[in-house]
């Protein structure tokens, strides 16, 4: 582990490479056939099976401006930025504002505006840093997240690595929260950024429209998965509409799967979770894990649906679940009952146990992988 100083300011890095407004032209109602990454991961078929009810996703970032495609899915967050009393729900940056509409977009109809990959989740926004500030609170909006119910925490932004960020995570950890984590935009880079790197932490990259790894991308030994992250459009400022291209956007796309895992199958724990993702990611590069995308491209529908048996490792072993008995948290959703037993509780155990655990498991993880291949 590094050694951190503690006289070091944490600075933020957004992982939006670019955002561009839409033309004023671009109405609401030609929106939803812009979100290209919606065919790509069939989330019409996904949302067949859940839409992310009962789920809180919270967002430590630059606070949500009420769009009206998200604003029935926001719940009251608070500001770490300032006194006021607006429950994060503000934002002169943009940034958390995108995010919002890429996971809990619901739109203004079945067929209009922004629709996200969990439309039915409720989004808990915590104002943890403004742009021109360039100082971040993101470790204690990351923590109080936590501490204030979320099960999923999207963080699409980098920060100094820290003592506040390590507890930040390892409080994480003992809600069963499941933190996702962009990777970061700049190639130049040493490494992937922080929290990202740290263990615990699902790391997300970035491929572009043809499905490939986005040149943007940063690449390293902790990246678990990748998502779109291509010419996104989505929410902005003042009700309007916005490309965004980065890492964030890949992120939060993340999030949203997760929140329809979480949803699908409530008894597993958030490392379980990580677990479904990866083990049902499409594999676009060479055999087994890369440093561009992990275990591959994130496959929703096939996350929500397959068996995916449990494996051995620091966390234990359990039987595996299927679409057919898999417990749902959405009324009308198929499947009833107990599909898969609970195997991994992080829940009271200290920061360096569940990062030690979660290293276990992914190398468990990578292990079976390689079994399967042979």
């Amino acid at each position: 582990m590094p050694t951190f100083s503690q006289a070091l300011l944490p600075k933020i890095t957004l992982f939006l490479l670019t955002t561009l407004p839409l033309p004023a032209s671009f109405h609401a109602d030609h929106v939803r056939d812009s979100e290209w990454h919606l065919n790509f991961l069939n989330i019409k078929a996904a949302h067949a099976i859940t839409t992310g009810n009962g789920i809180i996703i919270g967002l430590p970032d630059t606070g949500v401006d009420p769009h009206p495609d998200i604003i029935d899915n926001l719940i009251a967050g608070t500001d770490l930025t300032s006194s006021e009393k607006n429950q994060g729900q503000s934002d002169k940056d943009g940034h958390g504002t995108e995010l919002a509409g890429l996971i809990v977009g619901h739109g203004h109809s079945s067929t209009d505006g922004i629709l996200g990959i969990s439309p039915s989740a409720q989004l808990l926004p915590i104002k943890s840093y403004e742009v021109a500030d360039l100082e971040s609170r993101l470790a204690e909006g990351i923590e109080l997240s936590a501490t204030l119910g979320a099960k999923v925490i999207n963080v699409s932004a980098g920060t100094s690595p820290s003592r506040g960020l390590q507890r930040a995570i390892a409080t994480a950890a003992r809600t069963d929260a499941l933190v996702v984590a962009a990777s970061g935009n700049d190639q130049s880079a040493t490494g992937i950024g922080y929290p990202a790197a740290l263990p615990g932490v699902l790391a997300v990259g970035a491929i572009d429209q043809s499905g490939k790894h986005a040149a943007f991308s940063i690449s390293g030994p902790n990246v678990a998965l990748c998502a779109p992250g291509d010419k996104i459009v989505t929410t902005g400022l003042n009700s309007t509409y916005r490309i965004a291209q980065g890492t964030s956007a890949a992120a939060a796309i993340v999030s949203g799967a997760a929140a329809l895992v979480r949803a699908k199958f409530p008894e597993l724990s958030a490392q379980e979770v990580i677990h479904r993702l990866t083990a049902t990611a499409t594999d676009i590069g060479p055999p087994g894990r890369d440093e561009q995308c992990g275990y591959g491209v994130i496959n929703i529908v096939k996350a929500l649906t397959e068996d995916v048996p449990a494996v051995d490792g620091s966390l234990g072993t359990a039987t595996g679940s299927s679409s057919a008995d898999a417990s749902s948290a959405d009324a009308g959703e198929p499947g009833g009952g107990s599909g898969m037993q609970k195997v991994g509780v992080l829940g009271g155990i200290a920061a360096v146990l569940a990062a030690g655990a979660c290293m276990g498991f992914l190398a468990a993880r990578r292990r079976s992988r390689k079994q399967e291949q042979r």
